[in-house]
């Protein structure tokens, strides 16, 4: 290219459009475009070298990327049932208190109203109450407050459930608190095995 006035170079125009502008015909084929040339010093596989390397980089920020939001999601997901479980603990003496009201008769009127849809909201967010009576007793979901021998039981089991216990999906909220009875041949099992 000839050089300007001012020393720099004409700028190069290419005409890509597939209708001839002067005739209305369409072209041929569209002018072939020149190949760009590698930046001197740099060889094919140099260059393909470096596009190798920058892909490879690129892929490995996009996996980072999607970690870190499974990540964030999960961590979420695990600060919101800490705070329902919070709040729904501190709702159990309520609970308590209505199942007490109801036991003895006095849940009547508006207050059953309310108990019932603040036991419901309470189901909706994933509360449970277990513990029955007659339950094996497991010490993981059970607090033994009394203890007794019974010759109507076979393996320790939960006679009578002092206070239910609740539970939030898998997680225990609270252990149902019970009154425990063995089997009576247990005493005399242990006797025999220290004499």
């Amino acid at each position: 290219m000839p050089p300007r006035d001012n020393g720099h170079e004409e700028p190069v125009i290419r005409d890509n459009r597939k209708i001839d502008p002067e005739t209305g015909q369409v072209r041929e084929s569209a002018p072939a475009e020149e190949a760009p040339e590698a930046p001197a010093g740099y060889g094919n596989g140099e260059l393909e070298a470096q596009l190798a390397e920058r892909t490879a980089d690129l892929q490995r920020l996009q996996a980072e990327y999607v970690n870190y939001r499974r990540r964030v999601e999960r961590d979420r997901a695990a600060v919101r049932e800490q705070a329902v479980a919070g709040a729904l603990t501190e709702l159990l003496p309520v609970l308590d208190d209505i199942g007490r009201a109801r036991d003895h008769g006095e849940l009547t009127g508006g207050f059953a109203k309310v108990a019932e849809s603040l036991e419901s909201a309470l189901t909706k967010l994933g509360l449970s109450a277990f513990g029955q009576k007659g339950e094996p007793f497991d010490p993981t979901v059970h607090e033994a407050l009394m203890h007794s021998y019974s010759p109507d039981v076979s393996e320790p089991t939960a006679v009578e459930v002092l206070q239910p216990g609740y539970r939030m999906g898998d997680r225990v909220l609270r252990p149902a608190r019970v009154a425990v009875a063995e089997p009576e041949d247990a005493p005399a099992a242990s006797d025999d095995d220290e004499n």
